[in-house]
């Protein structure tokens, strides 16, 4: 039995699709590195991120099924879900035979799956919205903390990136030491510790250097590559 690795990206579950495709080999199970859910006794082969194959699929999934079922698949991933990501294959699998058809299906498992694992990622975040409180911080920078079940801080950012729109602000997911940073224009996702939050009310141009070193790559972020960002954007701020 086959088992696929990827790194634990989104575009990297993507190219992982794309290799299944284009291989005609299918895995029993996709698994995402480093997890402690790889199943014992089968084959491992593991998957490298490219950009480019990524996004072909994703282009194929929003041209050939629809962006709901792009949106679906991307909240399904969120859920880190040990299965999510052989789920969110067989789903897109189908979708490709059914096209936008697709989430009408209620009633088949695959499509069932994926829209359970949406419904629980979304109402999570909304939970949150409602919750989450900001404390400024001695650099004027809004910081607030969460430790969700599911990997929502890219969803809280489209609201806030509107509701404080003229204000610098953090949200740090302890839970996965990762946060979205907000500098008054836009927002992105990147690495981010209790030991940076020490260094940001102690200096004032710590917020500053973060996001410059952001920008220009100096951080590697741990989900968030650049094409990722762009394309989380795109499907969070999409309405519905």
């Amino acid at each position: 039995m086959l088992c696929y690795t990827y790194d634990g990206s989104f575009n990297g579950l993507l190219t992982t699709i794309h290799e299944i495709y284009y291989r005609r080999q299918k895995p029993q199970e996709i698994v995402s590195a480093g997890s402690s859910n790889l199943p014992l006794f089968f084959k491992q082969e593991h998957i490298a991120c490219d950009e480019d194959k990524a996004a072909r699929v994703y282009d194929a999934i929003d041209a050939k099924i629809s962006s709901r079922a792009l949106r679906n698949a991307y909240c399904a991933y969120l859920s880190e879900h040990p299965r999510a990501g052989m789920w969110i294959y067989e789903y897109l699998r189908l979708g490709w035979q059914l096209g936008p058809k697709l989430d009408l299906y209620l009633t088949d498992e695959r499509v069932h799956q994926i829209h359970r694992l949406r419904r629980k990622v979304k109402t999570e975040q909304h939970r949150l919205l409602g919750l989450l409180r900001f404390q400024r911080c001695q650099s004027e920078i809004f910081y607030a903390t969460i430790e969700p079940d599911y990997n929502v801080a890219e969803l809280l950012a489209p609201h806030f990136a509107s509701r404080l729109s003229d204000q610098n602000w953090i949200i740090h997911d302890l839970r996965r030491d990762l946060a979205v940073v907000f500098n008054q224009k836009e927002w992105v996702s990147t690495d981010f510790t209790l030991q940076q939050k020490l260094e940001l009310e102690q200096d004032e141009q710590y917020y500053q250097r973060l996001w410059k070193q952001r920008q220009h790559g100096h951080i590697q972020p741990q989900k968030s590559q650049t094409a990722e960002t762009m394309h989380a954007r795109a499907l969070l701020e999409a309405p519905g």
